[in-house]
């Protein structure tokens, strides 16, 4: 019989459903220490985690500097992503990002930010995702650089924990991470049973996912805040420093791992009305929300 469980994690909702429900408090022991790893690892909001050491480290080491296994990881996932959505997803955009105000958790960002958006000023801090390389535990990047992983980490991880409680725990799983979904090993009778939505009172889709499929949602509707006396979102376009332009709220793919769907989800976003297209050309069923 089936069992889950949910709890909070970096401003969203964590659930784990495991077929096996006797295995269900070993699972959430597992997952819990994967998922403490990827925020050591690569939380922007963290002072002890490696990617805000990452730059006084680049700048020591001439643009190279030792990583954990988990962030070598990580980066590996985040820049494969920006060679398969050509550039579209680059993880050198934290300067901009943080520019932009989203510089601490969403839940600390101020009510109001008056400063002005400047195209040209964000464009020249980012550095582009072609000038950082990862292997063999080195990393090597320009120095200062800041990344951000937020675009493909969180769906990394949501891949990472689903591999590994079914590998150690021989149970299917389900691993969500709010909204980027993953599984792994067996489905209950009839696949797993999603709802695509993003927000209660937004439009829903129900999916039945089959084993070892993923889904995952990019939207412009969370993690957003005031400047300059308008509402902006997290999702950046790299040609410009700033949110992409709102063609797309909400973009749904489903792929073979949680990570190529939020790679291809945040693409769209980006891409605009050339997203349609570009979806087609890669062969992946997705839903499309406009704004």
């Amino acid at each position: 019989m089936t069992a889950a469980r949910e709890w909070d994690l970096w401003s969203t909702t964590a659930r784990l459903v495991v077929t096996d429900g006797a295995r269900l408090d070993e699972a959430v022991t597992l997952a819990r220490g994967l998922l403490g790893e990827v925020e050591l690892a690569a939380s922007r909001f963290r002072g002890d985690s490696e990617v805000r050491q990452l730059p006084a480290r680049l700048v020591q080491g001439g643009g190279r500097t030792r990583v954990s296994p988990m962030l070598e990881h990580l980066v590996a996932v985040a820049l494969a992503a920006a060679a398969r959505t050509g550039g579209a997803v680059d993880p050198t955009l934290g300067r901009a990002l943080a520019d932009l105000g989203y510089d601490r958790d969403i839940r600390e960002l101020p009510a109001y930010d008056d400063r002005p958006l400047v195209a040209a000023e964000a464009v020249r801090g980012i550095p582009g995702w072609r000038r950082v390389q990862v292997a063999d535990g080195w990393l090597t990047a320009p120095p200062g650089l800041e990344l951000d992983l937020g675009a493909t980490a969180k769906a990394a991880a949501a891949d990472l924990v689903a591999a590994a409680v079914a590998d150690r725990l021989g149970t299917g799983v389900l691993v969500s991470l709010g909204g980027d979904i993953a599984t792994a090993g067996p489905a209950p009778r009839g696949g797993w049973q999603v709802t695509v939505r993003d927000g209660e009172d937004q439009p829903a889709a129900h999916v039945a996912l089959p084993a070892g499929f993923a889904v995952a949602t990019s939207s412009t509707l969370r993690r957003t805040w005031q400047r300059a006396g308008r509402r902006v979102h997290h999702i950046l376009d790299p040609a410009t420093g700033l949110p992409a332009a709102p063609v797309w709220r909400t973009v749904s793919v489903a792929a073979g791992c949680c990570a190529d769907a939020n790679a291809a989800s945040t693409a769209v976003v980006v891409q605009g009305s050339g997203g349609l297209r570009w979806l087609r050309e890669q062969g992946l069923t997705a839903r499309l929300v406009d704004d």
